[in-house]
């Protein structure tokens, strides 16, 4: 097992490499000029050549990428062009946000799609599953942008019980933390609920048929054991690996819905970062979610392991 860690560990080098040569290029290469955007229009091309110098931006770009590299293999992520802040230090302050929400959403997402699930196996042959069907399908399809504004002219403004914007740190007030986070992690969770509770549903359909859900009903154990202690242990596993991506989906979400309601996390630091052209900002805060990325499928693969005892990585 730990070998098997050890190379997937060293196997996120290159991964990462890709990511960040790909990510530099594509920034770098967008019109818009950093050191113009600090000094403001009505700064002149001496003073705007001056600052570019300071930042290095009149350099080729093989010796910023380079330059950058260096930086990144001994943990550093630069410094903010606009700021002059540490990245790292940057993108730690606004983290807790993000973390939060991401953590609220994934938790409402298995509290509605697992029961969910669960039903429509249950009733199967009624006329709930054509109707999950369904429901599962508009989930899926409602884009989370369009969803947001929709329940923000529902909740906020026409019937006025949740806030339309801003954020409250649980270590000050949980409950009033959870209370501004309810909507947008509502909106996070009904793009993924869908997906998962569509998953789960076809796993458990196939182990349905499959011999030793035959053999445990042949034991005299009620449907509902049946589901709960074979079929449902069964279809975890093709589940564990939508719900590894949609953290990572979820990550990419808050990019929209924290804009939408103003809620200081990395999708907000991202945003901003592009209006400003903050290049370095900008990379260190893709690449931070490119390894919380790999990392998560590390895990869902090592989670293998504890929900079927047959599997075993040498």
């Amino acid at each position: 097992m730990l070998r098997y860690i050890a190379t997937r560990v060293v196997s996120l080098i290159p991964i990462l490499f890709i990511v960040s040569l790909i990510v530099f290029l594509i920034i770098h290469l967008t019109p818009g000029n950093p050191a113009a955007l600090i000094l403001g229009q009505d700064a002149s091309r001496a003073s705007i050549h001056q600052l570019e110098n300071k930042l290095g931006l009149n350099e080729p770009l093989s010796i910023q990428y380079l330059d950058w590299m260096k930086k990144l293999l001994t943990g550093d992520l630069g410094q903010s062009v606009y700021s002059s802040e540490s990245v790292k230090g940057i993108i730690a302050s606004h983290i807790g946000p993000t973390i939060n929400l991401t953590v609220f959403a994934l938790v409402l997402t298995l509290l509605v799609a697992i029961p969910t699930a669960v039903i429509a196996v249950w009733k199967r042959n009624t006329l709930l599953d054509p109707i999950f069907i369904s429901l599962s399908l508009l989930g899926v399809s409602i884009p989370a942008f369009w969803l947001a504004i929709l329940l923000v002219l529902i909740f906020a403004v026409t019937f006025p019980i949740f806030p339309v914007a801003g954020y409250v740190p649980l270590s000050r007030n949980f409950f009033n933390g959870l209370y501004h986070l309810f909507l947008p992690a509502v909106i996070l969770a009904c793009v993924e609920t869908g997906l998962i509770a569509r998953m789960l549903r076809d796993g458990m359909l196939e182990a349905i048929g499959q011999n030793y859900t035959k053999t445990a009903r042949a034991k005299g154990l009620s449907e509902s054991a049946v589901l709960l202690k074979h079929v449902f242990v069964n279809a975890l596993i093709p589940t564990t690996t939508v719900v590894g991506t949609m953290v990572a989906g979820l990550l990419g979400g808050t990019v929209i819905v924290e804009t939408i309601f103003t809620i200081p996390g990395i999708g907000q630091l991202l945003i901003d970062s592009i209006y400003r052209r903050d290049y370095p900002v900008i990379q260190g805060v893709i690449l931070f979610i490119a390894v919380i990325y790999v990392l998560v499928n590390l895990l869902v693969d090592l989670i293998y392991t504890l929900l079927d005892p047959r599997i075993r990585y040498n």
